[in-house]
């Protein structure tokens, strides 16, 4: 029997070495240990502090349907009320941008006042009356029409213009192409003086006796000479006179020869009136210490016993028909005092050989305090320091309209008409410049349409170049009007007069009465629509309607991710 030895083998050294240290298992580092499972716990513990505030805000927040959403509802329940949260959003949001288009286009609404406005409290209209005689009519020599179709035939057959008048009828005639009627100029005339012309001068020179024209007036009760209460005025459509407008110092800036001219004038001829102290303005109105005695002039009551009686005159034998057409008499403006006189755009006739009755209501337009925080092209008028002028003092929209026409008329033919507001630098238009001028103003108005139109998207013109919006306060005057025959030849027989046509050959009378119509008028106002306060109103009750959202729901909010938020993740850290 064979005998198995078994023999046992013994290991290295090494090698039991290498087996102790497999066979020890390895120790994790506590320190790497503890970062994980802290990581582990913070992110753990920040979700919770979040979902608690989560279910927290949503159980007591103020707005409605949010608390459906933190309870424990099934699903199709929750995106039921996420549907009509959104929903109430879209709705807010809609007519919220509603009120703000409404906001953003009318901020400004113009109402009635509260109380309606004696006439004491507001000027007199001032009143500019024009004669229709520019010249009286030559006794020899050839009229202004003679001399313009002999000017137009020889230029048609190249021949030169030498009329056989001397030089003063010729300057006459030049500036009587200015002021007559200018529409009939045609363009390419050539110009007849390459002098420079005074055209002021020679319509003082031209002008007829104003004592012969202007016979006597009443004013407060008292009959007196009418040179006491009228001044000069330079308008487009020669020399006027104006009643109770303010002084052309008062009115014109210091560069202007309007100021110089007129102001230098005043002072010679009209001292009483220009040594008045300006005591009115348009946005302010009388001081409460004016008395009745004020500058410009005002009534006690309505009437035409407290208004402006004037007589009239005219001469048969002096009446031009070439240079104003069919139509002889006056023309009568009532504008505000600090307005210049437009009077070829808005005027009454005054024929000759009638009464003319004017009533006068006044339409006057204030503002409220909080209308100059608004943008003016917001509010769409100027206050009086928002808007500066090159050429007058006093903001209004008939003097921004007349100063944009005079730089467009600069612009369009190099030059300016001479009754326009200018500066020494700026030359005057000569004859052949005429036809220029006045088709300009055209011109500009269809300029000032086009730009309206394209700058705008709303109802109300859009910025233009003139940017000639109505002032903030305005005052306007409107005439009811009546008239009847005045007849001078058997009123003179009536009274035993024979002698008066005699002196006077060929006269013929009107009688002119301003007055206002009624003591009060009710005054127009301009106020907010909508003002900041109206538009949060507005806001805040439409999201209280649709989400019962209010400013606390902000605060709320607000809350819940600050203050809540960081106070549970203190008191989190802490245990």
């Amino acid at each position: 029997m064979n005998q198995i030895v078994m023999t046992t083998h013994k290991p290295d050294l090494n090698e039991n070495v290498i087996n102790a240290i497999q066979s020890v298992p390895l120790k994790e580092n506590p320190n790497a240990k503890g970062r994980n499972v802290l990581n582990r716990m913070g992110n753990l513990s920040a979700f919770r502090v979040i979902k608690q505030i989560y279910y927290e805000y949503c159980a007591n927040t103020s707005i409605h349907g949010i608390q459906y959403l933190g309870e424990t509802r099934p699903l199709k329940e929750k995106l039921f009320w996420i549907c009509v949260f959104i929903a109430s959003i879209c709705c807010c949001s809609n007519l919220i941008q509603n009120i703000y288009v409404k906001w953003t286009e009318t901020p400004v609404i113009v109402t009635f006042a509260e109380k309606s406005t004696p006439v004491w409290n507001i000027p007199f209209p001032a009143i500019t009356i024009c004669s229709e005689t520019k010249r009286p009519m030559q006794r020899k020599g050839p009229s202004y029409m003679e001399l313009l179709n002999e000017w137009k035939s020889n230029i048609a057959e190249g021949k030169a213009f030498n009329p056989n008048i001397n030089s003063t009828e010729f300057q006459e005639f030049l500036t009587l192409l200015h002021i007559c009627n200018t529409q009939v100029i045609d363009e390419g005339l050539t110009r007849l003086s390459h002098q420079t012309i005074d055209y002021v001068g020679i319509l003082n020179k031209m002008l007829p006796d104003f004592e012969r024209y202007y016979l006597f007036c009443k004013w407060f009760g008292h009959f007196s000479e009418c040179d006491e209460l009228f001044v000069k005025t330079y308008t487009e459509e020669g020399i006027c006179y104006t009643f109770n407008g303010l002084n052309a110092t008062d009115i014109y800036r210091e560069n202007t020869i309007q100021h110089r001219q007129m102001g230098l004038e005043s002072t010679v001829k009209y001292n009483a009136f220009v040594n008045r102290s300006l005591e009115w303005s348009l946005e302010n109105g009388y001081s409460h210490q004016t008395g009745l005695n004020t500058y410009p002039a005002r009534v006690l009551s309505a009437g035409s016993r407290a208004g402006l009686f004037i007589v009239l005159q005219n001469f048969k034998q002096d009446l031009d028909f070439g240079c104003r057409g069919p139509i002889q008499g006056y023309k009568v403006l009532l504008h505000s005092p600090d307005d210049v006189p437009l009077v070829s755009k808005q005027f009454v006739r005054i024929p000759i050989a009638r009464e003319v009755l004017i009533a006068v209501k006044p339409n006057m337009i204030t503002t409220s305090v909080g209308i100059s925080e608004y943008n003016p092209h917001r509010r769409q008028c100027f206050l009086n320091s928002e808007r500066s002028l090159r050429f007058f003092k006093i903001y209004s929209q008939n003097n921004c309209e007349l100063e944009c026409l005079t730089n467009y008329t600069l612009k369009t033919c190099g030059c300016v008409k001479f009754s326009m507001p200018r500066t020494a630098d700026m030359p005057v238009c000569g004859e052949d410049k005429i036809h220029c001028y006045d088709r300009a103003e055209d011109g500009l108005l269809f300029k000032e349409f086009s730009e309206g139109i394209k700058n705008t998207d709303f109802n109300f013109r859009g910025e233009t170049e003139c940017n000639c919006m109505p002032a903030c306060t305005s005052l306007s005057y409107n005439a009811e009007i009546s008239q009847g025959n005045f007849d001078l030849e058997h009123m003179l027989e009536a009274v035993g007069d024979s002698d008066y046509l005699q002196k006077y050959p060929g006269a013929e009378m009107s009688r002119l009465s301003i007055y206002f119509k009624e003591n009060q008028f009710i005054t127009s106002k301009r106020s907010e629509l909508y003002g900041v306060t109206d538009f949060l109103a507005n806001c805040g009750g439409i999201f209280g309607l649709f989400m019962g959202f209010s400013i606390l729901s902000v605060v709320e909010l607000l809350y819940h991710v600050s203050l809540r938020l960081w106070s549970h993740v203190t008191a989190t850290n802490q245990n």
